[in-house]
């Protein structure tokens, strides 16, 4: 059995069943039960504005984000699944910084709930810098199963890891209705 790095911290109960399940060969079967279909966000503008939807929605006096995109040498690149920057440019005599928010392009071809947890996450950041609790409890505050749903992206990621099989396909969800950023 492959490395759970995903999965490091969890308790030892926890990985057990993961490892019982990928035995089985169920995970796939695990995740597309609880989530049968992905999210139909597929271009940055309709990604900004499932994000610019929750930033309204909960933290209406952070700084503005200026650009969210799809980015698919994100997990290559720097091993992250999402991004938050701040670009700072030269107007004239003023220096303007404008915040940049980028996803792992594997996040085209997910559930809405790992799309939604890994923009929480990143739109935490824009208030919290640091992964700490007042950051984790901005992250709940947002979406209140977010841990939950950071696990089950991180069996999924261990999932793609181990057989590289993606679950969800862009042809799946045609008729699927578009994903709402609130709750």
């Amino acid at each position: 059995m492959a490395p759970m790095k995903y999965l490091h911290g969890y308790p030892a109960a926890t990985l057990a069943q993961v490892v019982e399940l990928q035995q089985q060969n169920k995970v796939a079967d695990w995740l597309t039960s609880k989530y049968p279909q992905a999210h139909t966000v597929r271009t940055d503008r309709a990604l900004f504005d499932y994000v610019q939807a929750l930033k309204t929605e909960y933290l209406r006096g952070a700084e503005p984000v200026s650009k969210v995109a799809f980015d698919s040498k994100l997990q290559v690149i720097s091993h992250a699944l999402g991004t938050h920057t701040t670009v700072s440019r030269v107007q004239g005599n003023k220096l303007k910084a404008k915040r940049e928010i980028r996803i792992a392009s594997m996040f085209k071809t997910v559930p809405d709930e790992f799309l939604r947890m890994i923009t929480v996450h990143e739109l935490a950041h824009l208030k919290e810098r640091q992964h700490d609790k007042a950051f984790y409890s901005l992250c709940t505050h947002m979406e209140p199963r977010y841990h939950q749903f950071e696990f089950e992206v991180r069996v999924y990621l261990t999932h793609l890891e181990t057989s590289g099989a993606r679950l969800w396909c862009a042809h799946d969800m045609a008729a699927s209705p578009v994903p709402q950023a609130t709750k």
